[in-house]
């Protein structure tokens, strides 16, 4: 039967010495072996027992609790538990990631954000995330979460979208018309990218058209401007008739 001492299973397990014997001194995690000498040695059994200690706290418990666990909890439980633990730490994470790729996106597409518009688009995102859906019926939603651009994406069709949106925006600024030439090419790019985005259908894409023209607080979406909107209204009218 394999034994180990102290110094062999504080390399093995990347923990210190010190931190061993204090769980061998609270009576957390006592070598199960002692020669004559007084040397001591940890069984295979041992090494279990300090891999629950370890996930258990993992889960940030203290010790004390560790220690009436222990015996009580089988190692199925414990990973069970760890397993759940760190499904909730990965939400948290995809969580943040979404929060910051919004943020990301945010600052592409104005040119310069105050702390107060940053954390007021925030707080709203999370007040009112998807709310646009209501609109729609159970199929059209699944289509439309799928296809969507969304700022928490960082996907090549959300950067299209935003690449556009700052092209319309430059236009205004500039004085440039719908029905210009760039108007034309930024029209093409759209009714591409829409045509991708909805698959064709048209009345699906017409009828969030008219959801995204509806106050920002009823649907939750993205604020974009009456002025950007219109452009984009004018410009695909007038590309669609030519």
């Amino acid at each position: 039967m394999k034994r180990w001492t102290t110094g062999e299973l504080s390399k093995q397990r990347n923990i210190s010495v010190r931190t061993l014997r204090y769980y061998d001194q609270i009576n957390l995690l006592t070598p199960s072996f002692k020669e004559a000498n007084g040397k001591r040695y940890y069984s295979e059994n041992d090494l279990f027992q300090l891999e629950k200690i370890l996930i258990l706290k993992s889960l940030s418990l203290p010790l004390e609790d560790i220690r009436g666990m222990l015996d009580k909890l089988s190692y199925k439980q414990i990973l069970t538990s760890h397993y759940n633990y760190l499904q909730e730490q990965l939400a948290e994470i995809k969580t943040s990631i979404s929060n910051t790729t919004s943020l990301i996106n945010m600052i592409d597409l104005e040119e310069s954000l105050r702390w107060e518009d940053v954390s007021k688009l925030v707080q709203n995102a999370q007040k009112n995330a998807k709310k646009w859906l209501d609109y729609f019926q159970e199929n059209e939603q699944a289509i439309l979460q799928e296809t969507l651009p969304n700022l928490s994406n960082n996907d090549e069709t959300t950067h299209q979208y935003i690449l556009l949106l700052q092209r319309i925006e430059w236009c205004i600024k500039q004085g440039m018309k719908p029905e210009s030439e760039e108007g034309v090419q930024i029209a093409s790019k759209l009714i591409a990218l829409s045509n991708n985005t909805f698959h064709g259908n048209r009345e699906l894409e017409e009828k969030f058209w008219e959801v995204r023209k509806l106050p920002v607080e009823e649907t939750g979406l993205y604020p974009i401007s009456e002025d950007v909107l219109e452009f984009v209204e004018r410009c695909i009218a007038y590309t669609s008739k030519g």
